[in-house]
């Protein structure tokens, strides 16, 4: 388990966040579009994984914007949305905001949040996924990884950006 803040309340994942150096665990995901999207689908390219509750926070939206804003100049990079907001929501949501640069991906029906450790446990935002970004090289390895310490805090986009150099 890991910990974190939701505005100064103690919080609890259900795992710890894939560790540096290890192969991420596969997933299948559900676009907007309600396609599948699969780690397998990303090999050979740099993968940032930018997961969070609900694209319905301030904080969650800002990270989204952030990220699509950066991917434009990310050469061989994917990012990769990742909530548990039902497809329809982040496809009205990228629509309104011109977000284009990234995938949103949903884990409604997937098991993306326990297998990366992020599945909140109990509390108010029980079974959401917790504020983290995972980096992954071309051959799937974890090159980064960050749990946000503090649930509405935004995630280190220095250090995420630092680990695709």
């Amino acid at each position: 388990m890991a910990s974190f803040t939701l505005k100064g309340s103690a919080q609890s994942t259900n795992a710890e966040l894939p560790a540096v150096g290890s192969q991420a665990p596969a997933f299948n995901l559900v676009k907007t579009d309600l396609s599948e999207l699969t780690s397998a689908e990303l090999k050979g390219k740099r993968v940032i994984l930018n997961i969070f509750p609900s694209l319905d926070t301030p904080t969650c939206a800002a990270s989204v914007r952030r990220f699509n804003q950066e991917a434009g100049s990310l050469d061989n990079t994917q990012v990769v949305c990742i909530s548990r907001d039902l497809p329809f929501a982040q496809a009205l949501f990228c629509g309104a905001e011109g977000i284009e640069n990234v995938v949103s991906a949903s884990d409604f029906r997937g098991s993306f949040a326990p297998d990366y450790g992020v599945e909140i446990q109990g509390g108010p935002l029980g079974n959401l996924t917790a504020r983290a970004v995972v980096v992954l090289n071309e051959s799937g390895e974890v090159t980064h990884s960050q749990l946000v310490a503090e649930l509405t805090e935004e995630p280190d986009y220095d250090a995420v950006l630092g680990a695709l150099k």
